[in-house]
């Protein structure tokens, strides 16, 4: 074990008893600590796996640790390694029957929720206009993790008959759903993951029996990633090492990027003074990258106040510098990594040891196509190329309808959004087409008055189509693209569904279209357009392993990378425009440096000027420019003009933000007061334009305020 593990690594595998807290840097090999103590207890203790219990965050990391400590102790049975959520599958298995649920429960995912979705809004007449399913998923989990966090007491004790009648008895949209998710869960023993979870801690708080046979059978307990953790797990965590006082975390709190999904960095930060006698161990050689990139990211966190002081120390020796790229648009920026990434090429590098990171997916629009156009094979994880996703491809469909009117697009985008021409009037529509050799759309236009087609939306279908068909010319093609998804009703149907990232993707296509007429000039015409696009939509690269990696930051989570590009390095891009509250800033931050240390060997930054959406400058982002710039390669030197406005725009911006948005926010109904208004109730709280409206009660009409207005409750 000496030769293989560094000194604060032993400390760690060999302090098996009480309570230990391990603050593990990036790349500072937490997860061989972690199997290697769990060898230790089982090699040289002589601990059964079984009464170990090692908590990880995803599946595939506890499939990875499972492997890796299977090899070292030689022994199939690794006891639980789990993340929380399949522990508690383990012990509702076994001991469900204390709630009268039957062993084979079902375990529903999105696709199930979905499914029981239909059956309701079809039963109680509701449409995606009352509420999307996402935003349905979304408000249960809200009503069950904080509204009515006591739901599962219906579920377990309610009859199926009861909760029925509840669910019928409904009349507001939000009770109507959530009952008749209830009563659908019930009807069939499906349990979601955040009933896991509550059924367990249920179980043990009612039976101390089952509670203390899993306290004594546990006589170990280690947790991965516990930055990550949030409230109900922290619960579950405290009943079950209450026995034998064995809890060993490990975490780092510069890497908790998920407080969007309930964890929370106090955890960690608070661990000593929750437990006693709690030992401290801090990881923070690091096996991974070179001394430029971690030079470049401790300078970068340590911006952050809510964090454990810490610098990552290199164990490798030097490597190259870490470069920042500004190009003058979006395109060029693309093209330059591209290039970058040819030459890489040229010197022996593997297409497949080069990762490009970025914030959202819809950056990665200019920087397909430059890879395509340069014929470097990639991969996307996690997400569908640009050009193969669904509203581009529908978008585009529309533009091809008015241009070519071909039954390809006619039969993606006849029916959407919905016009009533479902299977049978298609099936109509395809028979005379063939009988008559005609086009779907001149088939359209030849029936429209018949009788198959009465209580459809086909006659404006026909308006839409006519009116652009022959002026289309007439117009940009951004132009008539915006008309087109607006009058067909498509961004209103998007609105609807509430996708935001569908919505951001369309507004990256227009700004690809607006490009391109800048590039082409006279040329720019709809068929130039479609013609110069279908080289990309219908690029056909082979799928070999040799490949660029594009995902997320969120993706690449616990991933390396010989060698990293980052980009879209803008302000409102990285980080997020949708930031906030410091708080949220802070976790933006911590995203960033979760990027750079993906980067083993080599790291690459780049941003382009030119504009948002909202019509702002993009600035460098100021992820950039706090890091020490003796530290950065510029490949083109920053005007000191643009450094300066880029440091004003955001010192303004913070200057605005609340310490934590949840501190400021009040809901419909709260009593406030206003130092120059008065007393007042707020009606409306409008969580994306941050706006309340509010009626003082010395004032005959509401007025809309900024939540930046000093209101305090009453």
């Amino acid at each position: 074990m000496g030769v293989m593990l560094n000194e604060a690594q032993r400390n760690a595998v060999t302090t098996t008893e009480g309570f230990v807290r391990v603050i593990a840097g990036a790349g500072s090999g937490k997860t061989r600590a972690l199997t290697h103590r769990f060898a230790y207890l089982v090699n040289e203790l002589g601990v059964l796996p079984e009464h170990i219990l090692c908590v990880t965050f995803t599946n595939k990391a506890a499939n990875e640790m499972r492997q890796r400590i299977h090899n070292l102790i030689g022994d199939n049975d690794t006891g639980y390694i789990n993340t929380f959520h399949g522990f508690c599958v383990a012990v509702l298995q076994e001991d469900s029957n204390a709630v009268q649920y039957p062993k084979s429960f079902l375990v529903l995912d999105n696709s199930d929720i979905d499914s029981m979705l239909r059956i309701i809004y079809e039963e109680r007449n509701l449409t995606l206009r009352d509420k999307t399913f996402s935003d349905a998923r979304d408000m249960i989990e809200i009503q069950k993790l904080f509204r009515k966090p006591e739901y599962y007491q219906d579920l377990i004790d309610m009859s199926l008959d009861a909760l029925h009648d509840k669910y019928l008895e409904a009349v507001e949209t939000d009770d109507i759903i959530f009952y008749g998710y209830l009563y659908q869960q019930k009807k069939c023993f499906g349990l979601d993951y955040n009933d896991l979870i509550k059924f367990t801690l249920y179980i043990f708080r009612q039976n101390a029996d089952i509670r203390l046979k899993w306290q004594k059978r546990l006589e170990y307990i280690m947790i991965d990633e516990f930055q990550d953790i949030d409230g109900l797990q922290y619960e579950l965590m405290e009943v079950l090492c209450d026995y034998h006082q064995n809890l060993f975390i490990v975490g780092d709190p510069d890497q908790t990027i998920y407080t969007w999904r309930g964890a929370s960095v106090k955890y960690l930060l608070d661990f000593d003074k929750r437990f006693p006698n709690v030992k401290t161990i801090m990881m923070v050689e690091n096996y991974r990258s070179t001394p430029q990139i971690l030079s470049v990211v401790n300078s970068l966190i340590s911006k952050n106040r809510s964090r454990v002081p810490k610098n990552l120390i290199p164990i490798l020796s030097d490597g190259e510098p870490v470069r920042f790229c500004f190009a003058q648009n979006a395109e060029m920026e693309a093209g330059w990594i591209a290039e970058e990434i040819r030459k890489l090429k040229d010197t022996g590098v593997q297409y497949r040891d080069i990762a490009i990171l970025y914030r959202a997916h819809y950056v990665t629009r200019p920087v397909e196509e430059a890879l395509l156009e340069a014929k470097i094979p990639y991969h996307i994880y996690s997400g569908v190329p640009f050009f193969g996703r669904a509203e581009i491809k529908d978008a585009l469909s529309y533009l091809r309808m008015i241009v070519l009117q071909d039954d390809l697009s006619f039969r993606r985008i006849a029916n959407v959004p919905k016009r009533n021409l479902g299977k049978r009037r298609m099936e109509f529509l395809e028979q005379y087409a063939q009988a008559h050799e005609c086009t779907l759309y001149q088939a359209l236009k030849s029936t429209v008055d018949d009788e198959i087609f009465k209580g459809t939306k086909a006659q404006k279908f026909i308006r839409l189509v006519e009116s652009h068909t022959y002026t289309y010319s007439d117009l940009p093609v951004s132009e008539l693209l915006s008309k087109l998804i607006d009058e067909s009703g498509y961004e209103e149907m998007l609105r609807t569904e509430g996708s935001q990232e569908r919505l951001d993707n369309l507004a990256e296509l227009k700004q690809s279209v607006y490009d391109y007429e800048i590039t082409c000039g006279e040329e720019a015409s709809a068929e130039h357009y479609l013609s110069h696009v279908a080289m990309f939509t219908n690029a056909d690269i082979p799928d070999q392993a040799d490949q660029v990696k594009l995902m997320t930051v969120h993706a690449a989570k616990g991933l390396e990378f010989p060698r990293v590009f980052l980009c879209g390095m803008s302000e409102g891009i990285f980080p997020s425009r949708k930031t906030r509250d410091i708080q949220g800033m802070e976790e933006e931050r911590r995203l960033a440096f979760v990027a750079m240390t993906r980067a083993e060997k080599q790291l690459t930054m780049t941003a382009a000027e030119g504009r948002n959406f909202d019509g702002s400058p993009r600035y460098p982002s100021r992820f950039v420019l706090d890091i020490d710039r003796s530290l950065l390669e510029f490949v083109n030197p920053l005007r000191e003009s643009l450094v300066k406005e880029a440091r004003q725009y955001v010192t303004s911006q913070e200057r605005y933000m609340p310490e934590d948005m949840k501190e400021v926010l009040f809901e419909a109904g709260t009593r406030v007061h206003h130092d120059l208004l008065g007393d007042g109730t707020v009606l409306e709280m409008d969580k994306d334009r941050l706006t309340y409206t509010v009626q003082f009660d010395g004032i005959a009409t509401p007025r809309v305020l900024s939540v930046k207005a000093k209101l305090s409750k009453i």
